[in-house]
């Protein structure tokens, strides 16, 4: 009869909220496999067993991340949270300050810090952040898309990729700005000048 193998003597969600709190503080290149094993409270071979290498747990981390703290910025640009192009991209922007301001969390966002350069046999890890960011930029697009769709927002639809671009840099400069210190009052005026051309964008 075959043994068992021993159970895990770990929840697996606690431990990912603690390697995504390390990856956050200190990036992909600056977490070594031992903090992340005396930040998660198990061995470093039960991390492989559970989560496979370093990288594939950042990758499980990222995604937990997309659906906890990047929730909110998604769920502003939907279509259907708000009726127009302009509401959601504002939303959006605004989500994104809160979250990237939280007193409960380090202030950047991770998907532009960390891992924005390094060895290159981090290359691929770099390039899954870079597809994220890119798929933030497409989902500005597509909003902005449907917006011209929809009759709300009066610009050609083959222009649109532009100013999804610029609204894509306006979020990550956000991310830098509040990584530096910048406050969430700050980071409105920022908004505020980011929205106020928009008819002038858009025209």
């Amino acid at each position: 009869m075959a043994t068992r193998g021993r159970p895990r003597t770990f929840d697996p969600d606690t431990a990912l909220q603690q390697a995504t709190r390390l990856f956050w503080e200190r990036g992909y290149e600056g977490t070594s496999l031992s903090d992340l094993a005396e930040a998660m409270g198990i061995a470093s071979a039960s991390i492989y067993h559970a989560f496979g290498s370093k990288a594939d747990l950042f990758r499980q981390v990222m995604e937990r991340y997309g659906t906890t703290y990047g929730g909110p910025p998604k769920r502003a640009l939907g279509e259907h949270e708000h009726s127009t192009a302009r509401e959601a991209v504002h939303a959006m922007l605004r989500a994104t300050a809160d979250q990237i301001t939280r007193p409960d969390a380090p202030h950047y966002c991770m998907l532009i810090l960390a891992a924005p350069t390094g060895a290159v046999e981090n290359h691929a890890v770099r390039e899954f952040l870079a597809d994220i960011r890119r798929s933030q930029f497409t989902a500005i697009k597509e909003r902005l898309a449907q917006g011209v769709a929809d009759g709300d927002l009066a610009m050609p639809r083959g222009s649109v990729d532009g100013l999804a671009r610029f609204y894509a840099t306006v979020v990550q400069g956000l991310s830098v700005q509040a990584r530096d210190g910048a406050t969430r009052d700050q980071l409105e005026a920022v908004i505020t000048s980011a929205m106020t051309p928009w008819d002038v964008l858009t025209g």
